[in-house]
């Protein structure tokens, strides 16, 4: 085994049995590593080999940098993590919006040989409370917007650095010399903590190492996006979601591109970005590109050679309408925060409208049965999927569940075709997709227990024209308490106090009593028809 450059061993010590893992495809052509991998190093030093070191890298609202200037950021912040005690191996948090400085640290932490574990804004105390617990974090770089919810979490003992604002941090970095030896991490180190929201609302963090951050560029990028140095990437998604990193970050700089960074994405201000930048290749939820279809008229988005849809299912109708308006092929995709990013897509001619598209070169995919058998063409099954990134949960018995005879199964019902194209039918699962967001009912369902007027209530989610789906909540009040549409309104606000406030029920229904078994047990799948 190749010696890992970590000195605190704590992921390798919580990385599951290799008995449990999927079984890794490592040999594909354009996915093949080196024993010894920085990936900071090589999306840096080794793009700026490719395009020099003038090459717009990065626009966005706290500045805008070139890849060698980002350079100069990146070790002048690695020189002042390690004078403040970082080693290889910690774990630190990032809190920030999507913006330079959140890129510059996010690849200073790999520089480093540390663990970089993402997170959004919007997350309030109770869920980074859980994050920190299940990934030990020991430091944590925030934002200064963003810094109450984080000093509201009971649990974190460990060293924060606040970013902007009055805070000094800045400063501090200036004063770090400007070149810095990457440490010589081994390629299967792990580099970064994904966090997904299980469905029974505790989250899991995934392990990526630093080849599965080159992997899902050398992959998906490569075959399917197909960016070159004069493309620039824009989107919506959070930085702190693997869809996000790997479009606005890793994608642009393995090509040596320019990515424009946008703390505010709403669909109004991305059609504004796109004339106003140029914009090449957009990475966005179906529910937005929908909402700019309403908003094309007078706005230029010639410019656009590549849309790229994920986070959620793409509706036919939506990809129709977008194709009619704007004459470009929406480029679906299905991904997971477990493979770190897209494994089934199509682009160009290939695109077959409905369908999600074929494995990705360096991935397979396969449909089978409860039994993990293969089913046939046109049978609806579970998903089953694996390449050269695949799902390594930190010290979690749900393990087992994601990995299934050396194959990632993802929760999703799909068919195959008989030219080999995957079909997207539904979830397995009670995980709520709306907006691209992954909610997890029981989530909600808890945050509505703490109102003191809820005794008893159940979340679903139910099909949406806008958002693909909606979180619906069926409540039962205590006796003292009345439905009204005063009462849903507050259950709402309660919600968005306890959690991200995207995670809200938008729709919620007022009941006597909740559908069960004899035994008691919820039975969700009543309330969905």
């Amino acid at each position: 085994m190749v010696k890992s450059a970590h000195i605190d061993t704590f992921a390798n010590d919580n990385l599951p049995d290799n008995s449990s893992w999927p079984e890794l495809i490592l040999n594909h052509p354009t996915a093949t590593y080196p024993e010894r991998l920085n990936a900071s190093y090589e999306l840096l030093e080794k793009t700026i080999e490719l395009v020099g070191p003038n090459k717009s890298a990065i626009i966005a609202a706290d500045g805008n940098f070139t890849y060698g200037e980002l350079l100069e950021l990146v070790n002048r912040i690695s020189n002042y993590l390690v004078a403040e005690g970082v080693v290889p191996g910690n774990r630190i948090a990032i809190r920030n919006p999507n913006n330079a400085m959140a890129v510059a640290i996010w690849l200073s932490i790999l520089r480093v040989g540390a663990i970089a574990v993402t997170t959004i804004p919007l997350q309030r105390a109770v869920e980074l409370a859980k994050i920190v617990e299940i990934g030990q974090i020991q430091f944590a770089l925030v934002d200064h917007r963003f810094v109450e919810e984080w000093q509201a979490i009971p649990n974190y003992s460990g060293k924060t650095f606040i970013v902007g604002g009055e805070s000094n941090f800045l400063g501090e970095v200036a004063k770090q010399s400007k070149e810095f030896k990457v440490c010589d991490t081994a390629a299967d180190d792990v580099s970064l903590f994904a966090f997904t929201s299980g469905s029974t609302g505790v989250p899991k963090a995934t392990m990526h190492f630093h080849r599965d951050i080159l992997a899902i560029a050398d992959t998906f990028s490569k075959n399917i996006v197909k960016p070159t140095k004069d493309d620039v990437f824009a989107g919506s998604p959070p930085i702190a979601f693997t869809f996000g990193l790997g479009g606005l970050v890793v994608f642009p700089f393995r090509a040596g591109a320019t990515t424009v960074l946008l703390e505010n994405a709403a669909p109004p201000v991305l059609l504004e970005k796109i004339a106003e930048h140029r914009i090449t290749a957009l990475f966005t939820a179906p529910t937005a590109y929908r909402a700019m279809l309403t908003q094309l008229e007078g706005k230029d988005i010639s410019s656009l050679r590549r849309c790229i849809s994920a986070g959620e299912h793409l509706p036919l109708a939506t990809w129709r309408a977008w194709f009619d308006a704007t004459g470009n092929k929406l480029i679906d995709g299905i991904g997971a925060t477990e493979l770190l990013h897209i494994f089934i897509s199509a682009s160009d001619h290939e695109i077959i409208p409905g369908l999600t598209g074929k494995p990705v070169p360096g991935y397979q995919a396969m449909v089978v049965d409860q039994d993990f058998n293969e089913v046939k063409d046109g049978e609806q099954g579970l998903l089953a999927v694996k390449g050269p990134t695949g799902c390594r949960y930190l010290n979690d018995p749900r393990q087992k569940d994601y990995a299934v005879n050396g194959w990632n199964v993802t929760g999703d019902i799909y068919t195959r075709t008989a030219d080999g194209y995957f079909k997207y039918e539904s979830r397995a699962d009670d995980m709520i997709i709306s907006s691209g967001y992954n909610i997890a009912a029981p989530e909600v369902e808890n945050a509505l227990l703490m109102h003191k007027g809820v005794a008893e209530v159940a979340v679903v989610g139910l099909p949406d024209d806008e958002r693909g789906m909606i979180v619906t909540a069926y409540v039962v009040l205590r006796p003292e308490f009345i439905a009204s549409d005063v009462m849903a309104k507050e259950l709402q606000d309660h919600v968005k106090s306890q959690i991200a406030p995207y995670k809200y029920p938008r729709s919620i229904h007022f009941v006597d009593s909740l559908p069960k078994t004899t035994t008691g047990k919820l039975q969700r799948f009543r309330l969905k028809s």
